[in-house]
């Protein structure tokens, strides 16, 4: 029967027994890179070892070097894994006709190699990572008993402290493994077939550290695989071509044909390049035994072996190609992760800090420069303003003196009162001087406040100080006395000449009306109404120069007032136009200042962000070059497969 078969996958084994017939080709010219083919995975696997070491991956490299001297070696080293009683052992036993894998399951790994004269050992490992191939000292290689092999192991073991990573070698006479076949029986893999988390990471242990070139799973057929094993497989196939899926104990599996069928479909739905075959050991053994060649052929292993030798055969060319071009993938992938992630989040981050320092120090620019026309501006309306309201105020209270002045010489008399009202009028208006000036200060303090009030809050401390916008004192000299008004005296001559005057009106008055009674123009009566005429007119007059002294002090008292008015008005101005000078010169060298400062920080804003950006770009661009450098190794890695990029 033909019991070799290969699934619908990329793998390249054997479809069959029997190879095809060869077709021969037509002459072509040599290809010179095909003519060197042999090296081309060397060079592709020391490339990605350099690439490895170049990014920090020196576990990786130190693994790919492994990996390399193994490739190197003509031996190739198969594993045999798979779940409990699946037959391992004795499928080993049945390859090479002999019994060197206890049946029993010792829980130590056994590697089977040729040589001249049987023998076998115990090795034990400096750490359960440490590689099998390592050389180790006599001490640490124990010889064991050939005839109890299982016996010999279980004993030995027990001697050792618990935990001690061991594995046995054993050493026949055999043809099959003359060629450089090593067999490697495993412990039963953890969970299977039930879960594969455990067995995952047992098998990709197992195969690194016993530094496996080929993988063999076995499993019964009358069963298949369960979907834990095709995780396990599919593991596996990462860093192992050749992986091999053996049925064993087709000896009372009915339908086992069926299983491999179903098996093959699965392994290609789920992506796994494995060749199948299916097999028998006890059909082996009792054939080997009774030299039955046609039950030989039943067992399944003479394809079996045919498939082993042709895969040592293969190991220096075509397996090696194909395991670098597999395990270069998988570390490249790796390797361009990071650098993937990095790329990404470089062009993810956004606007880096020291650019986005650079914008909200041009912003602050910006803002400062808008600052200035807000403060002038400002500062213009508020000298305006102020120098209204100075003029305003001076003149309400200049007003309200002259009212009160109007108003006490309603009644008084200049001539009399003057000693009383001047000291008045000057301190009031000395008070008002006062009171102005000092209002013209608080108001210039309010407005040094409201200009300030425009720059940022980081300026700090803008204000100037209090001496800067102080209006000025004003002293005693500021507000003049005033000399009394010329009063016109009324002398008594004057008084008589006017009374005269009033009296001889009434005189002839009172004089003509007795003269209807017969009396003469000059009689007691007529004489009587002169002296009342005379003291009305004297009264008169009298009033007459008082309002006129009045009035004359009321004006005299308005041009003073007036006069100290104007001298205030213009000093208040004067005050006015001095503190908008100094408040000018005072904020705009704040301005000055604070523009300095903001373009030292712009300058150096600007060469941070420049430095940034560029070594942003320049790192961007060593990680594109990373990844380019990457995608070419995976380029060659891949046509080492015959798959195209």
């Amino acid at each position: 029967m033909t019991n070799w078969e290969a699934g619908p996958t990329a793998y390249a084994g054997p479809a069959s027994l029997v190879p095809p017939p060869r077709v021969p080709s037509p002459r072509t010219e040599p290809d010179p890179l095909r003519a060197s083919g042999a090296l081309l995975w060397l060079d592709v696997l020391d490339s990605t070892i350099r690439a490895c070491t170049g990014h920090g991956r020196s576990e990786m490299a130190e693994w790919l070097s492994r990996r390399r001297a193994q490739l190197l070696h003509p031996e190739l080293r198969v594993l045999v894994v798979g779940a409990a009683q699946q037959g391992k052992s004795q499928l080993i036993n049945a390859l090479i006709n002999a019994g060197v894998c206890p049946e029993t399951g010792t829980g130590v790994p056994t590697v089977v190699r040729h040589a001249a004269a049987p023998s076998a050992y115990l090795v034990r490992r400096g750490s359960p990572t440490a590689d099998w191939t390592a050389e180790v000292g006599l001490q640490d290689r124990i010889p064991l008993g050939l005839d109890t092999l299982d016996t010999s192991i279980a004993e030995t073991t027990a001697r050792l402290p618990a935990g001690s990573p061991v594995h046995a070698e054993v050493a026949v006479p055999r043809s099959l493994l003359a060629g450089g076949l090593v067999l490697i029986d495993t412990p039963p893999l953890p969970g299977l077939p039930g879960s594969a988390d455990r067995a995952v990471r047992a098998a990709g242990d197992l195969a690194g550290s016993a530094a496996a070139d080929v993988v063999l799973y076995a499993c019964e057929a009358d069963r298949g695989l369960a979907d834990p094993e095709l995780d396990v497989l599919r593991g596996l196939s990462r860093f192992h071509p050749g992986l091999l899926v053996v049925f064993t104990k087709t000896d009372y599996a009915v339908d086992w044909r069926r299983t491999l069928a179903d098996s093959r479909t699965r392994l290609a739905r789920a992506g796994v390049p494995a060749a199948t075959t299916a097999v028998s050991s006890a059909l082996r053994l009792h054939a080997l035994r009774t030299g039955d060649t046609g039950l030989n052929g039943e067992s399944g292993f003479p394809d079996l072996i045919v498939h082993l030798q042709r895969t040592v055969a293969a190991k220096p060319d075509r397996l090696a190609r194909e395991a670098v071009s597999r395990l270069a993938r998988v570390t490249l992938d790796e390797l361009a992760v990071p650098l993937r992630e990095d790329l990404t989040a470089q062009r993810d981050a956004g606007v880096p800090d020291a650019v986005a320092r650079l914008h909200a120090t041009q912003r602050r620019l910006d803002d400062l420069r808008k600052c200035a026309v807000r403060w002038q501006n400002s500062l213009s309306d508020e000298i305006g303003d102020l120098m209204s309201d100075v003029e305003h105020d001076l003149r309400e209270r200049t007003r309200a003196v002259l009212a009160e002045a109007d108003e006490f010489f309603v009644t008084a008399d200049p001539a009399k009162a003057w000693d009383e009202f001047e000291p008045w009028l000057r301190r009031s208006l000395q008070e008002l001087a006062e009171t102005s000036t000092t209002w013209l200060a608080e108001r210039s303090e309010w407005m040094a406040h409201r200009v300030a009030g425009h720059f940022p809050p980081e300026a700090g401390e803008v204000l100037p100080p209090p001496a800067l916008v102080a209006a000025g004192d004003t002293g005693d000299d500021h507000v003049p006395g005033l000399d009394a008004p010329p009063v016109a005296k009324f002398s008594p001559g004057q008084k008589l000449f006017i009374g005269l005057r009033g009296s001889y009106g009434g005189v002839v008055m009172f004089g003509l009306v007795t003269s209807l009674a017969g009396m003469s123009l000059i009689n007691p009566i007529s004489i009587g109404g002169g002296a009342i005429f005379g003291g009305k007119t004297i009264r008169d007059e009298s009033k007459t120069l008082l309002k006129k002294r009045q009035a004359e002090a009321k004006a005299l008292v308005a041009r003073h007032v007036d006069d100290v008015f104007v001298r205030l008005n213009k000093e208040a101005r004067d005050s006015v136009r001095r503190v908008q000078r100094a408040l000018r010169d005072h904020f705009t060298a704040v301005t000055e200042d604070l523009q300095e400062i903001v373009m030292d920080s712009l300058r150096n804003a600007k060469a941070a962000a420049d430095q940034d950006v560029a070594a942003r770009e320049q790192h961007s661009r060593r990680i594109q070059e990373e990844l380019a450098v990457l995608a070419r190794l995976h380029s060659e890695a891949l046509a080492l497969s015959g798959v195209r990029a």
